[in-house]
C-alpha cells in the first residue's frame, strides 16, 4: 500500500512543480522555477521510492 501512496505524493508534486516552473518562467522570476524544479524532483524521487517498494513488496 506504501508504494501507492509514494506514487501518488510523487506525481501531485511533479505536477505541481511543473506549474510553479511554468509560473516562474512566465513572469520571469527564477526563484519560482527553481522550486518547481526542485518540487518536480522530489516528486520524481517519490515515484521511484514507490517503484522500489513496489518490487520489493513493502519491505524497503
Amino acid at each position: 500500500m506504501g508504494e501507492l501512496k509514494d506514487k501518488a505524493a510523487g506525481t501531485a508534486n511533479d505536477l505541481a512543480g511543473k506549474v510553479k516552473e511554468g509560473i516562474g518562467a512566465a513572469t520571469n522570476n527564477p526563484e519560482l522555477e527553481a522550486e518547481g524544479e526542485a518540487q518536480q524532483l522530489k516528486g520524481k524521487t517519490q515515484k521511484l521510492s514507490g517503484d522500489v517498494k513496489g518490487a520489493f513488496g513493502d519491505k524497503v
